[in-house]
């Protein structure tokens, strides 16, 4: 690897949004990398700060507003867009989404770990909550006792690196316009291509879920009216 590529999408959720960026931003990263963040239809008072912030604090803004007028969520543009810069500079990619907070090192320790597993297509790290506990959406390994867990199940894109291997060998284009998120299809696609997907259980980062869709909490507190509103609305195809 030559570089890294780190996004962030963002919608709303301002200041959880701007701590995320401020973690990435502090952190120390020993690999040439640039930052972009795409603004997927935040309102105009939220672009203004987004706009304010990427001068200050130093990142890439990306208006998806300027390419599209398809309302929010524009996650496989992103992705799409986001994989050809990847590839033409010959780098990783690295998704933190934007209701995650990273430590100084989880990065570098991320893309490191990523480069002495076999065959790595995906390397992700671990979601806590603040009291350090796994958190949604890696309740499925909360009581895994291994550091590195090469995983049949899927990633999910809160805090995870996709390798140079995996963006050469899965074009993006391919995934199915109908959907809204694409980790599992993404997950399932490196394994079908012989690469191994692996969660790191002692790089955690802070994830407080679905801050910039709350509508989504309603999966714990109400599940009825969740499944009724992503059945009924058409929300949250994966």
């Amino acid at each position: 690897m030559d570089k890294l590529h780190i996004i962030t999408p963002v919608k709303d959720s301002i200041d959880l949004t701007l701590q995320t960026i401020k973690s990435v931003k502090d952190s120390n990263i020993h690999v040439p990398f640039i930052y972009k963040v795409y603004n997927d239809f935040s309102t105009d008072e939220n672009t203004t700060i987004l706009e304010e912030a990427s001068k200050s604090i130093g990142f890439n803004l990306i208006n998806l507003s300027d390419m599209t007028s398809h309302p929010s969520p524009n996650y496989l543009l992103v992705l799409q867009h986001a994989q050809q810069e990847a590839l033409e500079d010959n780098a990783d990619l690295l998704i933190i989404e934007s209701d995650v907070v990273v430590e100084k090192d989880t990065i570098q320790q991320l893309i490191d770990g990523a480069y002495q597993q076999k065959n790595c297509g995906i390397a992700a790290a671990v979601t806590v909550d603040e009291s350090g506990d796994v958190n949604y959406p890696y309740l499925y390994a909360k009581k895994w006792k291994e550091t590195i867990i090469d995983s049949n199940k899927h990633c999910s894109f809160c805090c995870s690196l996709l390798t140079n291997n995996l963006l050469s060998n899965f074009n993006f284009h391919e995934l199915d316009p109908s959907k809204n998120w694409y980790d599992v299809t993404i997950s399932h696609k490196s394994l079908e291509l012989g690469l191994n997907n692996y969660l790191f259980m002692k790089l955690r980062v802070l994830h407080r879920p679905h801050s910039s869709r709350p509508w989504k909490l309603l999966k714990y507190s109400n599940p009825l009216k969740y499944y009724w509103q992503k059945f009924t609305r058409k929300l949250d195809k994966i």
